[in-house]
């Protein structure tokens, strides 16, 4: 279940009413006339189930109260209701399945900012997992991968040229671009200056590392699991359930690969920086490749249902356009 706050003028509360009133999902209807002041207007409180969340809200965007007012979105955690038991059943499909595309967005748009935290992330996960490539450590580099937050720019990459967003498009390059680089360089000094000190295990070979050979050695599993690992990261984003990204991010091994970059590249070993470059590179576009291919999949579903639902009662008495969108 969803909740949604609607703060709009008289006429466009009239409207916005009218239609949850019709539309069978929509229940718990709450009206607060005269409540809001900054804006003016009325204050709409409904739950709607979350398999008609985005083509209820798409319909409040046409009657142009997001321009006028303000539209708030929040998850219901648990609801005991048989009329919510009613507004589900009215809605095709399952709640797990359904994606709320204004939640997407909104998640994907606060984890492709450049900033100050994102990059620490990025610099402490490599430097964990250069430590974990020295060492021969399985358990540093699966540590590394859970720290790494680069799957939020890969993610929000896919949802903006789906959604045809170039700014958000620019904003996770951008991320991406600086992020890797600056992480890349930092494994490099911590290897050169640990190389210096006399540090690096007696027992280290870039050639013997059996733990972590996979990581400069991409092959046709690695680019299976990157593609199964981009879908599951794109279902575990749309979903309901997001318990299954942990699990994606120890399967991507984007992160490890950039520390072995720079690892090798401080020990002078240029075969091993090479097969580590191929398996950056290799993840990162099949991760978004498969992200892309399951976002237009869900997209399409999206614009068959909301055709469906244009001719719905409750349109109607909105006074919206009851002819249906083809894209």
């Amino acid at each position: 279940m969803v909740h949604l706050r609607i703060v709009a003028p008289e006429a466009e509360a009239q409207k916005a009413l009218a239609l949850f009133e019709k539309t069978d999902s929509v229940y718990n209807i709450i009206v607060l006339e005269d409540a809001a002041r900054k804006p003016e207007g009325h204050a709409i409180l409904c739950d709607v189930a979350r398999e008609d969340a985005s083509v209820v809200i798409a319909d409040l965007k046409e009657l142009g109260i997001h321009h006028c007012g303000s539209i708030a979105v929040e998850d219901i955690d648990s609801q005991i209701s048989d009329v919510a038991i009613a507004a589900e059943k009215a809605a095709a499909g399952l709640p797990t399945d359904a994606v709320v595309w204004e939640e997407v967005e909104s998640r994907t748009s606060e984890n492709v900012e450049l900033s100050g935290s994102f990059l620490a992330f990025m610099v402490v996960a490599t430097l964990i997992a250069a430590v974990g490539i020295l060492t021969d450590q399985i358990i540093l580099i699966i540590g590394a991968m859970v720290v790494g937050p680069e799957f939020g720019p890969l993610a929000g990459l896919c949802v903006a040229l789906v959604h045809k967003r170039p700014d958000v498009a620019k904003r996770s390059l951008t991320a991406l671009a600086v992020g890797f680089p600056l992480a890349i360089t930092a494994s490099f000094v911590m290897t050169w200056v640990i190389d210096l000190a006399n540090l690096v295990p007696e027992d280290f070979s870039q050639q013997n590392h059996p733990f972590t050979e996979f990581i400069s050695s991409p092959d046709e599993f690695s680019a299976i699991v990157a593609v199964l690992a981009g879908v599951a990261g794109i279902l575990s984003l749309t979903s309901a359930k997001s318990g299954a990204l942990v699990g994606v991010l120890i399967s991507v091994t984007t992160i490890p690969a950039a520390a072995n970059v720079g690892v090798a590249a401080a020990l002078g070993d240029s075969a091993e920086w090479v097969g580590a470059m191929g398996q950056l590179a290799l993840n990162l576009t099949l991760i978004v490749l498969s992200g892309i291919t399951v976002l237009f999949i869900q997209r399409r579903l999206y614009i068959r249902r909301k055709a469906k639902h244009h001719s719905d009662a409750g349109r109607k008495a909105a006074g919206l356009d009851d002819s249906p969108e083809t894209s």
